[in-house]
């Protein structure tokens, strides 16, 4: 029986990652599932995993591997994955990567891309400082590129506007720093397995898509 395909994105903060993820999960028919949105979630529902999260993701830091691989197991174990899935923001360190491998054979998936979707820090300033986020639904909008009707309100639900916390200069420079330290081993192991395609982040979200969907041969 042929195993149910696993896509995963990674790249740093800002690159685009999770709009190609939500992007191409429809296109498949299969769920996205993003590490982020998960625990953000649980720091907004205050958890046990939010409370130990929460610290680490105002200060720009990654969770620890057991808290980020818990969270992702219980995601992906659910019925709704059982024909594949694509993820974004996990894994983010070699030993994540290491226990998701063993993860995903252990469901019996098969890891089919890894997509890393590569762009300078200028750039992910320049995307990540103008980030708008709706506090009720969550929707994402950007003071340039994707600004809501009316300034402060979210277009979808009227819901309050805010800049997190992680998406400050200062803090955006600390996520970089800490993705390009902890990541590098990452990319080399998928490197060595043959799996690893380079996306080129600078372009428009339709360009990006178009060889994000060559690579993944969809």
């Amino acid at each position: 029986m042929r195993k149910a395909d696993v896509f995963v994105f990674a790249g740093p903060p800002g690159s685009g990652k999770g709009t190609q993820a939500k992007l191409l999960a429809p296109k498949l028919k299969v769920p996205h599932i993003s590490l982020g949105d998960l625990l953000r979630e649980a720091v907004r529902n205050r958890s046990k995993v939010g409370e130990i999260a929460k610290s680490y993701l105002d200060a720009g830091k990654l969770v620890p591997d057991k808290v980020a691989i818990d969270v992702a197991e219980e995601a992906v174990s659910k019925k709704e994955c059982r024909n594949g899935f694509v993820i974004d923001g996990f894994p983010r360190t070699l030993e994540q990567a290491v226990l998701f491998d063993g993860l995903l054979n252990k469901l019996g998936f098969n890891l089919r891309k890894v997509l890393y979707i590569d762009i300078p820090l200028e750039e992910i300033l320049k995307r990540l400082t103008g980030r708008r986020s709706c506090r009720k639904c969550g929707a994402v909008y950007h003071l340039t590129f994707n600004p809501p009707k009316k300034d402060g309100i979210c277009d979808a639900c009227g819901g309050e506007l805010y800049q997190r916390r992680d998406d400050t200069d200062e803090v955006i420079k600390v996520r970089y720093e800490v993705y390009r330290d902890q990541t590098s081993p990452l990319i080399d192991h998928y490197k060595k397995t043959g799996k690893l395609v380079y996306i080129n982040g600078v372009r428009d979200v339709s360009e990006v898509f178009k060889e994000v969907s060559k690579a993944v041969g969809s």
